[in-house]
């Protein structure tokens, strides 16, 4: 393979890593392009290794590429219109590619000659460089191209995240920090995530010291827990449950409280009396055949908006399919309204089930999570101490006492 060419910079490159699945990775990747897009004149974004994709164009050859999903919220959010999607998204790992791959039907060599090229390819023309790796740091081992292999081949410094607490955060950052050791990959610095506000000073002070103690490696933010965040909008309900919202489609971005979903399975006037005495944007969750409950809603929706009040609670019908269903007569007066109501064919208890554990992720669609993603997260990072961590110039750590892992095959 041909030498890394990213000479002419004068940080070495950033990679994001999470301890786990859902701590934040994606919002920190999104705060920090943003703040090094106020500090570099071009900056590059690759996510190396990924796995849910989408079909997009590359710019340079019209053809249609794979890119994980990630890619083009950051690419579009940040108009980062320099980046050819072809470089930004080198490896995407779908169902069925481990088999390949251990049954030899994907090269090793490829798939890391891909990463290569991507780098070298954005390196040409940015000034700074940032990945965001996938999962924990070992994702990607069973194909040789976990996060922390694939920093070691590009020479990247990891910034990796946990989420709050101090104790169990730590000991699970130092799973993944040996890993990044055995690999020779530098540890620029931690950032703490979903810290409850009245734990933020206890926590950056022990984990601050815990660091520094064991690994010689600073703090660089500590982020408080913002709950709208992990609130998903009704788009996100109808991906999970794949379906599409029966009525109220204009408020597909609108965001629910999962914590304060409401079962009703009492009389239609105690809904009606919750309806009017609970918050606004209340999420309701009924079985399919309580047609009263549907009409009550209905006519609750009407009353509001002929007064000019906020109407902004939401319907969630459930019945499990082939067993239940609702009338033609309803689901067209549903229809004809505008109240969001969204059918699943799942039982009341398995729906509930599944949306109190599910955590919705960041996406393009969905403007107002990632504006408030990047304004939530940003502030809390300390970019000077960073960049200080990866200049080239001026390094404020060595670098580890371990030999890079070559990827360069035999012969």
């Amino acid at each position: 393979m041909s030498a890394l060419k990213f000479t002419h910079h004068l940080h070495r490159p950033i990679f994001v890593a999470a301890t786990r699945q859902h701590v934040g990775k994606t919002s920190v990747s999104l705060a920090l392009t943003a703040g090094l897009k106020k500090r570099f004149n071009k900056i590059g974004f690759v996510k190396p290794v990924g796995q849910q994709h989408l079909i997009v164009q590359s710019q340079s050859s019209g053809l249609d590429v794979r890119v994980d999903k990630d890619v083009k919220l950051v690419r579009e959010h940040f108009d980062l219109s320099h980046l050819d999607y072809k470089d930004m998204s080198p490896v995407i790992i779908p169902p069925g590619y481990t088999r390949d791959y251990i049954d030899g039907k994907v090269s090793r060599h490829d798939q890391l000659r891909s990463i290569h090229q991507a780098f070298n390819a954005q390196a040409e023309i940015t000034d700074m460089l940032l990945l965001e790796g996938t999962g924990h740091i070992g994702v990607g081992s069973c194909v040789n191209a976990n996060n922390a292999q694939v920093a070691a081949m590009v020479g990247a410094d990891m910034v990796l995240v946990a989420n709050g607490g101090v104790g169990s955060a730590f000991d699970s950052l130092d799973l993944n920090y040996n890993m990044c050791k055995s690999n020779g990959v530098r540890i620029a610095g931690v950032i703490i995530n979903k810290v409850m506000p009245d734990k933020m000073e206890q926590t950056r002070k022990y984990m601050s010291a815990l660091l520094k103690n064991n690994w010689g490696v600073p703090l660089l933010g500590v982020v408080p827990d913002k709950p709208f965040l992990g609130c998903p909008a009704l788009a996100d309900l109808e991906r999970l449950f794949k379906t599409e919202l029966l009525s109220g489609h204009e408020h597909r971005m609108r965001h629910y409280n999962v914590d304060g979903i409401n079962l009703v399975t009492t009389s239609l006037g105690r809904f009606l009396e919750n309806l009017r005495d609970k918050p606004a944007r209340t999420m309701y969750v009924t079985h399919v055949t309580r047609n009263d409950i549907v009409l009550g809603f209905l006519a609750e929706h009407q009353r509001r908006m002929a007064e000019g009040k906020i109407f902004e609670a939401a319907l969630v019908l459930c019945g499990r399919k082939g067993r239940y269903d609702l009338f033609p007569e309803i689901k067209d007066m549903i229809k004809s309204l505008n109240a969001p109501v969204l059918h699943i064919t799942d039982s009341t208890y398995k729906a509930m089930e599944t949306m109190h554990h599910f955590t919705p992720k960041l996406n393009i669609d969905d403007t107002s999570r990632v504006d408030q993603a990047v304004s939530h997260y940003e502030p809390h990072i300390d970019f000077d101490l960073l960049l200080k961590r990866t200049s080239k110039a001026r390094s404020s750590f060595d670098e580890p006492a371990v030999e890079r892992t070559s990827f360069d095959e035999p012969g």
